[in-house]
């Protein structure tokens, strides 16, 4: 019987981890560049029940071998593996502000190994100098007219450079290239993920660290195609009617386990007080 406490107590958890990471892509629905959480639900191992049977009371002198009769398979309860982005593109609205510049993926390859569709993303420079990769655009200019991020964050050219420009005003074309007049002042870096799952990791702010500290450059790619859209952004990639749906969903299955954990409090209260007493 306690085995089932255990079996419904890890289904709660898991719904509760699954209802945690639904309300956090809720939150940001309208969070410019964010890619919503999947989560993928594993099965803990099976246990195999026997039940050890006798023909006769062993003796000294007859000692049976005991027979194990099968009951069945049990099983052990649930747990939420892994949680990864999705990186399916956003909607891309448009700002008219020359300092947003939106992604526009338009063939990406598929990785042949994993099935997994690859992802460009902006290259910046965190506030202790650690390379990170973000979707969101919504850049400005600094007082020293360093290209920035909303958090501060320096904006990194093709050479892993901080671009700095004179003013905002200033051009980008679908290439990536930033135009001063008829001057090209840099190239927005942009990196290649052929299977953002295993090669990024979330950094929270909407940034991204790479698992080998550096993904290719994107322009280089075979087969790749990408376009910058100035005066766009990206918004987030959350089906927010579906999402709720699937919260709703978790929430209920929270409940039947809930449901399942009493029934078994409740047994043993009558094992132990009532049944207890003969």
């Amino acid at each position: 019987m306690l085995r089932g406490f255990y079996t419904a107590a890890s289904g709660m958890l898991t719904q509760q981890r699954r209802t945690e990471m639904l309300t956090n892509n809720i939150s940001n629905a309208n969070t410019t560049g964010f890619k919503a959480d999947q989560t993928s639900v594993r099965s803990f191992p099976e246990m195999l029940l026997g039940n050890m049977q006798r023909n006769a009371i062993p003796t000294e002198k007859n000692l049976s071998v005991p027979k194990l009769l099968q009951v069945g398979s049990l099983s052990t309860g649930v747990y939420v593996q892994e949680a990864n982005p999705l990186f399916t593109q956003g909607t891309l609205e448009e700002t008219e502000l020359s300092t947003d510049i939106a992604l526009a993926d338009e063939n990406l390859p598929i990785n042949e190994e994993t099935g997994k569709t690859g992802s460009v993303l902006y290259t910046v420079q965190d506030k202790d100098g650690q390379m990170r990769y973000t979707r969101d655009g919504s850049f400005t200019l600094d007082g020293q007219g360093y290209l920035t991020n909303s958090k501060g964050y320096y904006v990194l050219d093709e050479n892993n450079e901080r671009i700095q420009l004179e003013n905002d005003r200033f051009t980008v074309t679908e290439k990536g290239m930033i135009f001063e007049g008829n001057n090209q002042a840099a190239r927005l870096g942009i990196g290649y993920a052929d299977d953002p799952t295993k090669q990024l990791v979330k950094d929270g702010e909407g940034l991204y660290r790479a698992v080998d500290n550096e993904l290719p450059n994107a322009y280089a790619a075979e087969g790749l195609t990408f376009s910058t859209k100035q005066g766009f952004l990206e918004g987030s990639n959350v089906d927010q009617s579906r999402t709720m749906t699937e919260m709703m969903s978790a929430y209920r299955s929270f409940e039947a386990n809930q449901k399942v954990l009493q029934a078994y409090d409740k047994s043993l209260d009558k094992a132990v007080n009532e049944v207890g007493k003969l």
